[in-house]
């Protein structure tokens, strides 16, 4: 383990002295590992985090390529997102990472060259989109209508039937009158940054999920955040810091071989020798396997769940992010969202990244299953005229450095039917616990649908140890 930390290990209590806490080691950190560590500890747990890379973050981090720290890819929240902002919070972050005041979004369509807003007003759901909605340019005035009369079929959807799950959101929209132009301009804007599918691959559950949380519950629920600072500052150093003052024992490039359970009912965690650090087997009363589904797959113990092969049948699906420096400023805005284009989703990430002359453009590319191999030289080729016909300022500005990250197992495929394979967090074997994005939250592979996870895991250990505690965060926004 690279921080030396002694493991926790099965205690003798002297006579008179109170009993040990109760020990737990959580197997990955990502933001539901970390996440689940904290909620343990603040349990009164004795916890041990273990992470094979060698930072905390998961799939949201940040790297350093010369003078730039760069982001792999760009992570957006929403108001809704209760549990994330419950995370925010407890790492000291949420300044960093701060809120729209209010939903606006600007659409860039290429083709019109016209620029719309999705944004609301300060009126009671759903009257708070419908000036929006009325002077969108991008559709047409039947269309407008149609949107309205879909979203109130959306909201009288009940997200407890799981008939939903089997059907797909491109079908329902379909039925519910919807144009190819109202799912590129609208519902698919939104659903493929959030479900990472278009509407024909994504479950109706999800989808139904995101847009009755996200647009037809409060107000406020969509305004947007995101960190002003790199990932990493957020999802390693603090937390790590808040890991530490918690006193959970965090070790890096620590890779778990095997979990078994023992005769005396605590757990093995065999971690093998490796270049910071001997062998050695950990005894906790609580493990939580927070790692992605396949890995989990591998370490769970015979038994564990009833049809452990239902985590292979969950698919990824692949998020491509673009990286644009710029010798000078092409883009006023924070952001914006395109139509039109192969370009999805493009923001500024220029002070988060300490450059200091011109200007640096992410670009996120959400199912990205046609562009996650091609090479580096192709998308060079392809987007930045892309980014010039959106972007006129952009038009002879030299281009400083162009560069790609790729995430090609970024989240769980939101397909039909995957909601029947997603696990609770709790497992057939007394102690062991499972979270991830991909287990079963209800919300799709965000970062909130993680911190949610982490937490699940964390209240059924808890609550079997008879130490139940209430909600951490409020279902409000």
């Amino acid at each position: 383990m690279s921080t030396g930390n002694t493991a926790p290990q099965a205690h003798d209590a002297d006579p008179g002295t109170s009993p040990p806490s109760p020990t737990a080691v959580v197997v990955g950190g990502g933001l539901a590992g970390v996440t689940a560590a904290l909620a343990l500890a603040d349990g009164g747990l004795d916890v041990t985090l273990l992470e094979g890379r060698p930072r905390l973050g998961g799939l949201a981090f940040s790297f350093k390529r010369g003078d730039l720290t760069v982001d792999n890819g760009q992570h957006v929240y929403l108001r809704c997102c209760a549990a994330y902002r419950w995370f925010l919070d407890r790492i000291d972050a949420a300044s960093l990472a701060p809120v729209q005041e209010r939903l606006d979004v600007p659409v860039l369509d290429a083709e019109r060259n016209r620029l719309g807003r999705l944004r609301r007003d300060a009126l009671p759901v759903p009257l708070h989109l419908a000036r929006s909605l009325a002077t969108y340019p991008h559709l047409s005035l039947a269309e407008r209508a149609s949107v309205g009369r879909a979203a109130l079929a959306l909201k009288g959807l009940d997200l407890d039937d799981p008939a939903l799950d089997e059907r797909d959101f491109g079908s329902w929209l379909a039925e519910h009158g919807q144009s190819r132009r109202a799912v590129e301009a609208l519902w698919d804007l939104v659903g493929v940054a959030t479900l990472n599918a278009v509407a024909g691959h994504s479950s109706l559950a999800l989808a139904a999920m995101v847009f009755k949380t996200g647009l037809l519950s409060d107000p406020g629920a969509a305004d947007i955040g995101w960190a002003r600072v790199p990932l990493g500052e957020l999802h390693d150093t603090l937390a790590r810091k808040a890991l530490d003052s918690a006193g959970v024992r965090t070790g890096l490039r620590t890779r778990v071989t095997s979990i078994s359970r023992m005769e005396n009912g605590r757990w093995a965690v065999e971690v093998p020798a490796g270049p910071d650090g001997p062998g050695q087997i950990l005894n906790p009363d609580t493990v939580v396997l927070a790692v992605p589904q396949r890995e989990a797959h591998d370490l769970l113990p015979d038994g564990a769940l009833d049809d452990p092969g239902r985590l292979l049948a969950i698919g990824t699906a692949p998020i491509l992010n673009l990286h644009v420096v710029y010798g000078r400023k092409v883009l006023k805005r924070p952001f914006f969202a395109a139509l039109g284009s192969p370009v999805q989703w493009v923001f500024d990430r220029t002070d988060a990244s300490g450059l200091t002359e011109g200007q640096y453009l992410a670009v996120s590319q959400s199912a990205a299953q046609d562009d996650i191999d091609e090479p580096v030289a192709a998308l060079r080729e392809r987007y930045l005229p892309e980014l010039e016909r959106l972007l006129p300022a952009a038009r002879g500005a030299k281009v400083h450095d162009f560069f790609v990250t790729r995430e090609r197992t970024a989240t769980f495929a939101p397909t039909p039917g995957v909601g029947a394979l997603r696990p609770p967090a709790r497992t057939n074997a007394p102690g062991l616990y499972l979270a991830g994005a991909w287990t079963a939250t209800g919300w799709p592979a965000t970062m909130e649908g993680a911190v949610r996870s982490g937490t699940s895991a964390a209240d059924a250990a808890l609550a079997a140890l008879g130490r139940p505690r209430g909600h951490l965060f409020r279902e409000a926004t």
